[in-house]
Formats: structure tokens, C-alpha cells, sequence
């Protein structure tokens, strides 16, 4: 038996602090406006904020075809509960069968809040989204045209898809950067629809007193160049040699999560499942062995070299060039190499 195919459109929670965007709204509405183009279905994208529909355009130029303003000075700056309301409110108000979370602070805060009230499902840390059948063998039924929901699971092992055949919306959150952001197109056109809703006392009883924000030191989503260090470093005296290859390159400093746990560097050079996810021109790994998780953050990289003592070890399967040696005596070479021809 084929199961009836529900209509409705595909959504994003545009993220936006301060006035801006976050990078991974305009990800989501890349794969969001594939998602809709394979069902058929218009794409939208839900703004809260204040004075923030000027951002309307800019999601309009990254395929939405429409996006929900709701406007009110209760969301100037993010709490829970009044986000939380507005997604309900106008889930309930529109049904839309699919709705997308980037995998942010605000976003893992927020998804689960309106998957609880609303009774729907929630897949976190998603790699991946597709369209596809699923076939519940029990109940003998085949349905059509879910949201096949991909993420890695037992510690990045093997990856599971989840689908979500019985609750809807289909929800779920995105890590940052694993999709691509597309060019946006700002001769695009779409409809801006501001929407009221209100809040309750209780969604209103937390105030923001005081605000502190800390700046990002390291921005590697947004490096050319990254030079990264493993466990296979050995020390975080050895690593200095890392920082010195990716001074000599003019790249950021990247890491395995060996690294970070062995006390090399700071968490927030950590690349991978449980760090940040790049694509930039040069990857150069240093002594990390190349772990699926690692991988899963760094493989898209436009060119990868690998050094490592080990021939076997699993970076060099997506490693566009291969230097086996040991990284003490390699990189000085390197930087020797570099310093001469600049």
C-alpha cells in the first residue's frame, strides 16, 4: 500500500543576531530550495527579530520564495520561549512538512523546544538531507517522498538515516558548513509576509539584564589555507611546529579532536564531526591519522596533503598528495622550501 503524500512547504529558522545573518541560514537555503524543487513545494524561511526585514531580500536571493517576518521587540535578542512561539504559532498556522534548523547554540536550543510542543520529530547534527521512499515493512506501507534525515552515529562508525514517517513537520538541525552556500541571486523574486504573534506573560517573564558576547578568535570556515595538527604531533611544545608551517603559508591553525583532547590547542580549532566543517583551497594535515570523523570535516577540502610516519594510516585515502616521514623533519623542510622561493 502507498501512503497519501502530504503537501506542504519547506522551511528554514533564518538565524540572525544583531541584524545579521548567521552563515548557515543562507547553507539552508540552498539545500532547503533543492529539497523543495525535488517535492514540488514553495521553500520559506521564518525571520523573527527586530527591524530586521531587510534581511528578507538576501534570503530571497538564496532561494526562498517567501519569508515570514514577525516583528516585535520581544525578539530583539534571542530567548527561548518567544522564538519558541513564533515557531509554533506559525507551524500550526501554515503546516509546513519540513522545517530546518542550523546546529548553532541558538539553533540546538530552539529546535528541540518546538519539536516537544509540537509533537514532531527531531533528527540533531544532520550531515545530510535527501528526498527518498521509505518502506515500513510491518505495516506494509511505502512512503513516498520523506525527508531521509543523514548523520554519523556511534561515534562516527557508520552513518544512520532516519526518517520520520508518523509526525510532521520533519524537523531537524544542521551542522554548520557541510552544505553549500550557494552565489544568492538578487534578481530573485519572492513575497515578504510579516506575521503577528503573541506572547504570553509567562513567554515574557525572563528579561535580558545584561549582555556579554566574546569574539571569535579563530574563523577557520572562512580560511583559504589550513594547516592542521593531530595526536601524531606528539607534544604541544612539537605543535609550535604546526603554527610555524601555517604562519609560512599565510593559513589558519587546524586540529584533530587528538589534539585538542591531548591539550595541544584550544577546542576551537578543532576540525570534524564534533568541530567545525571546512572546504578550503589547501588542507595540509599534520600527523593526524585521519580518523572518519576528522574526515567528515575536511574531506570537501579543494587539495589535501597528508604527512604522516605511517604509509597505512587513513588520510591519505582523500589526500591529493602524500608525504611519508616523520612531520619533525618534514615541516622544516617545508618552511625552509617556502621561505626560499618567497
Amino acid at each position: 500500500m502507498i501512503a497519501p503524500n502530504r503537501k506542504g512547504a519547506v522551511w528554514i529558522f533564518a538565524e540572525q543576531e544583531d541584524g545579521r545573518l548567521n552563515d548557515v541560514s543562507l547553507e539552508l537555503c540552498s539545500k532547503a530550495r533543492e529539497l523543495a524543487d525535488t517535492l514540488g513545494v514553495p521553500m520559506a524561511a521564518v525571520l523573527p527579530g527586530w527591524n530586521v526585514r531587510e534581511l528578507s531580500y538576501r534570503l530571497i536571493a538564496h532561494g526562498a520564495d517567501r519569508v515570514y517576518v514577525v516583528h516585535d521587540t520581544e525578539l530583539e535578542y534571542y530567548r527561548t520561549l518567544p522564538y519558541a512561539r513564533v515557531l509554533c504559532t506559525l507551524i500550526a498556522r501554515h503546516t509546513p512538512q519540513i522545517v530546518i534548523y542550523g546546529a548553532t547554540p541558538i539553533g540546538r536550543d530552539l529546535a528541540p523546544r518546538v519539536a516537544s510542543e509540537m509533537k514532531a520529530g527531531l533528527t540533531a547534527d544532520c550531515t545530510d538531507l535527501q528526498i527518498g521512499d521509505f518502506e515500513d515493512k510491518k505495516a506494509g506501507v511505502v512512503h513516498q517522498n520523506l525527508l531521509l534525515q543523514v548523520r554519523p552515529a556511534f561515534g562516527g562508525n557508520i552513518i544512520a538515516t532516519i526518517v520520520n514517517p508518523d509526525r510532521w513537520p520533519q524537523m531537524a538541525t544542521v551542522r554548520e558548513g557541510v552544505m553549500r552556500m550557494g552565489e544568492g541571486d538578487p534578481g530573485r523574486s519572492g513575497e515578504i509576509t510579516e506575521e503577528k504573534v503573541e506572547f504570553s506573560d509567562f513567554e515574557k517573564s525572563i528579561r535580558l539584564v545584561e549582555r556579554h558576547r566574546e569574539p571569535r578568535k579563530v574563523n577557520l570556515k572562512g580560511a583559504r589555507t589550513i594547516v592542521a595538527g593531530g595526536g601524531g604531533v606528539g607534544s604541544k611544545d612539537a605543535f609550535q611546529l604546526v603554527h610555524d608551517l601555517a604562519g609560512a603559508v599565510g593559513g589558519a591553525v587546524g586540529a584533530s579532536r587528538a589534539a585538542v583532547d591531548g591539550g595541544f590547542i584550544a577546542k576551537e580549532h578543532q576540525v570534524g564531526q564534533t568541530g567545525t566543517t571546512v572546504r578550503p583551497a589547501l588542507y595540509v594535515a599534520c600527523g593526524i591519522s585521519g580518523a572518519v570523523q576528522h574526515r567528515a570535516g575536511m574531506e570537501e577540502s579543494a587539495k589535501i596533503i597528508a604527512i604522516n610516519w605511517d604509509r597505512e594510516a587513513p588520510i591519505f585515502s582523500v589526500a591529493h598528495y602524500g608525504i611519508v616521514g616523520d612531520l619533525r623533519k618534514v615541516i622544516p623542510m617545508m618552511i625552509k622550501a617556502i621561505k626560499e622561493r618567497a
